[in-house]
């Protein structure tokens, strides 16, 4: 059932393509793909049916959910240079992370840390923000707190802290 709900949010991730950016109809799909992520995680902890294979498969959900979010909403808004600069810096260190944690396991090694479920949970609340504050006002604690997220991670993969699926 876990695993369901993540392949829902692979499935909502690719139909939050089709709405226009911001629109009802957006925040209804994207709405639909954060209760999935919330619950597969729930669901697997208390059916005991969490599973390497559940938190790799949760960590592509993720990523498709951003990028489809990112390649809808980034075009629809007008950010300054420095905001496109810090997204991008911490998208080169999360990459960056992934590279070294496989070099250095030999496996993907996305570890869910509380640093990471927050940076998720504050930057999935940033497109809701848009429409009443602008995108600079809510994507600064967004990017301070996936920086953080950001720099951790880095530090658990080089220190080998936490397993490949933490």
């Amino acid at each position: 059932m876990a695993n369901a709900l993540t392949i829902g949010r692979i499935a909502f991730s690719i139909a939050l393509l089709m709405p226009a950016a911001l629109s009802p109809a957006f925040f209804a799909v994207y709405a639909a793909a954060g209760l999935t992520d919330m619950l597969d995680g729930f669901v697997a902890r208390r059916t005991g049916t969490e599973s390497e294979l559940g938190a790799r498969l949760d960590s592509a959900a993720d990523l498709a959910l951003a990028v489809a979010c990112l390649a809808k909403v980034l075009p629809a808004v007008s950010a300054p240079p420095w905001l496109w600069a810090w997204v991008a810096a911490i998208a080169i260190v999360k990459a960056a992370n992934v590279a070294s944690g496989f070099v250095t396991t030999k496996r993907l090694f996305m570890p869910h840390t509380a640093a990471n479920k927050a940076a998720g949970l504050v930057t999935f609340l940033v497109p809701f923000a848009i429409p009443f504050f602008g995108v600079v006002a809510p994507a600064i604690p967004a990017c301070a707190v996936a920086t953080f997220a950001a720099v951790q991670e880095g530090h658990l993969v080089r220190t080998g802290s936490v397993g490949p699926t933490s």
